[in-house]
């Protein structure tokens, strides 16, 4: 959760997609690591989600990397794949 960027926001109010095997689509998770000072991160996943792909309280606090000035927040989203035919 990312509070001091969005203190009122909410969990994700996006519901899961349906499918099924007959669609031909598979669940799967992708995760996304931003990395940089404090300030780039928060305007990276305001912009995240500005464009609507994920809500500001999905991603992870804010962690130093021990490196001066420099942390990461990570991200996961469920995306949804086509089977691949063997």
């Amino acid at each position: 959760m990312f509070n001091f960027l969005e203190p009122d926001a909410e969990a994700s109010t996006v519901p899961p997609e349906p499918t099924s095997p007959e669609a031909g689509l598979r669940p799967d998770k992708i995760r996304h690591l931003v990395v940089g000072s404090l300030e780039t991160i928060r305007i990276t996943i305001k912009a995240q989600h500005k464009q609507g792909y994920a809500e500001s309280n999905d991603w992870s606090d804010p962690v130093p990397t021990g490196r001066p000035s420099e942390w990461f927040a990570i991200v996961t989203k469920r995306v949804w794949t086509e089977l691949l035919s063997r």
